[in-house]
């Protein structure tokens, strides 16, 4: 192997290493969130911020230094946006107090939200057009396992070390070697550009992107369309859609002028590029719905709540090896037919998941399938695709990728959310219709057993059960929580399920002008 062949290979190491690093900080939080909330004496509510305000960051930034990695270099914004990254995870660390904890995490976003997308962009700059699939497809492994397996890491790093603190600590050494690699390993790639930089345009994108982003973070769990109805959600949501329509009229005008457009009109024009879009929020779904595999395997298979955490590990291994797979089917068979697989791949497992999992073998296979599918989505088909119809503007192209993605996912958790609490709404009249049809008068049952089954989390219903001494009683019971537990957990796969098969129709209904983008850009 020659010295330039090493140095590529050395290179994409380093980038697999930065995507890895920077998609498992928002998964990883999630295990701590109660640990960390108590260190600081704060509420739930007041908590969740540490991920709002990183997952805000991100959907702001990530457009923003794919354009600046197009025009100033992508090795010089891989570079710096490590050392960002890295001085905001120091920062969290060693945080004193709250505030400073979410100023840090606010900072740290904006170390994260360009990695991936420099990352892809010199990918495609780098790497010969036959070769730029599987580096793709594996550079969408890394960034999602890392997305599905952080949790576990999280609770594993706490177990081990007993304290928050090394979640983010351990960022520190690993992006210190990045950047010392980084920068002698990696080649600097970028694209000409002559005209000014367009300020106001990055304003307005990202006022927009905040609105919309704080509008889903307003959603309530309860009764969703009362919850959408409200001025924190339709009001941020008009006001967010009213910033971006300005935005367009700007970008218009630009484009004939001597200012670089931060979202240029042209691209948002062609078909082939706002479908691609489409596929990525939908793509955002899928993620949002593996979130809730730990859950499910609790309440649909009765696996303890220490351990479903674990039966996250079939999909994050298959939707690993999906990822890769998807990278080289395209380079085999094109993006369009690897959205195609996929999507089959994926309506199989994700329609398994909602319709015939009540076994842990169904269970598990149902989870590989939809791992696979998964991965082969998240891979390479979606970034080609951008890539294809963006042309020159390949950074630009695939921050505003990212960012779809990045609404789909934050939207769906609220959504799947409010699909759980209202399958569980059922117990209140399940509860009597099970009891009648095993010939239980409810009204023998003491008031007293009755209130501590239907108060408090679902998560121990079960366990409430069990301490029942009537066997008729607890057998009726089990079958009203099965019942309320299906009816929670089956809308969300169904829901992702019907993303796949849209997905599929977009697909080959758009194929002839995926496919002229494709023969153009090369």
């Amino acid at each position: 192997m020659n010295n330039d062949q090493t140095k590529i290979n050395l290179s994409f190491i380093i980038l697999l290493i930065g995507v890895f690093m920077a998609a498992l900080d928002n998964g990883i939080i999630s295990a701590a969130l109660t640990t960390i909330n108590s260190s600081f004496h704060v509420s739930a509510t007041i908590g969740s911020w540490g991920i709002t305000l990183y997952t805000l960051g991100l959907a702001v930034t990530t457009p923003i230094v794919g354009k600046l990695a197009d025009r100033f270099g992508r090795k010089k914004l891989f570079l710096i946006e490590i050392a960002i990254f890295t001085i905001g995870s120091l920062g969290v660390a060693l945080s004193p107090n709250y505030t400073f904890f979410l100023a840090s995490r606010l900072f740290q976003s904006f170390g994260g939200g360009g990695i991936f997308i420099i990352a892809s962009s010199h990918v495609i700059s780098t790497f010969v057009k036959n070769r730029q699939g599987s580096m793709l497809g594996l550079l969408g492994a890394m960034n999602g396992i890392a997305s599905v397996i952080g949790p576990n890491i999280g609770s594993f790093l706490i177990d081990w070390t007993g304290s928050w603190h090394w979640l983010f600590l351990i960022n520190v050494p690993i992006g210190i070697i990045l950047l010392v690699f980084g920068w002698t390993s990696l080649q600097e790639t970028k694209e000409t550009v002559m005209s000014k930089i367009d300020f106001l345009g990055i304003t307005l994108l990202s006022l927009s992107i905040l609105s919309v982003m704080f509008a889903v973070n307003n959603l309530g769990t309860g009764n969703l369309l009362d919850s959408f109805l409200g001025w924190g959600v339709l009001g941020l949501l008009l006001l967010g859609v009213a910033i971006f329509s300005i935005l367009l009229l700007l970008e218009k005008k630009r484009e004939q002028g001597n200012v670089d457009p931060i979202l240029p009109y042209s691209m948002l024009r062609k078909p082939t590029y706002s479908m691609t879009m489409i596929m990525a929020l939908m793509s955002g779904t899928f993620i949002g719905s593996v979130i809730f595999i730990p859950s499910f395997a609790e309440q649909i298979l009765n696996i303890s709540a220490a351990k479903s955490g674990y039966w996250m590990t079939p999909l994050a291994l298959a939707s690993g090896i999906g990822a890769s797979g998807g990278g080289y089917f395209v380079d085999k068979r094109g993006p369009v037919n690897t959205i195609i697989f996929a999507g089959i791949v994926s309506f199989i497992g994700f329609g398994g998941l909602a319709f015939f999992t009540d076994t842990k073998l169904t269970f598990i296979l149902f989870t590989v399938i939809a791992g696979i599918g998964f991965g082969f989505v998240l891979g390479a088909p979606l970034t080609v695709l951008t890539s294809n119809a963006a042309g020159a503007q390949k950074g630009t192209a695939i921050g505003t990728l990212s960012v779809a993605r990045q609404i789909g996912l934050t939207i769906a958790p609220t959504i799947f959310a409010s699909f759980i609490q209202q399958g569980f709404s059922k117990l209140g009249t399940l509860i009597p219709k099970n009891l009648s049809e095993h010939h239980i008068d409810a009204s023998n049952i003491p008031d007293e057993a009755m209130k501590q089954i239907q108060s408090g989390g679902y998560s121990n219903i079960e366990s409430k059960i069990n301490q029942i001494p009537v066997p008729e009683v607890r057998e009726a019971l089990h079958d009203a929580f099965s019942e309320a537990a299906h009816a929670a957990y089956q809308p969300i796969y169904l829901f992702v399920a019907v993303m796949s098969l849209l997905m599929i129709i977009i697909a080959l209904s758009f194929r002839k002008q995926f496919n002229k983008d494709s023969q153009e850009n090369e």
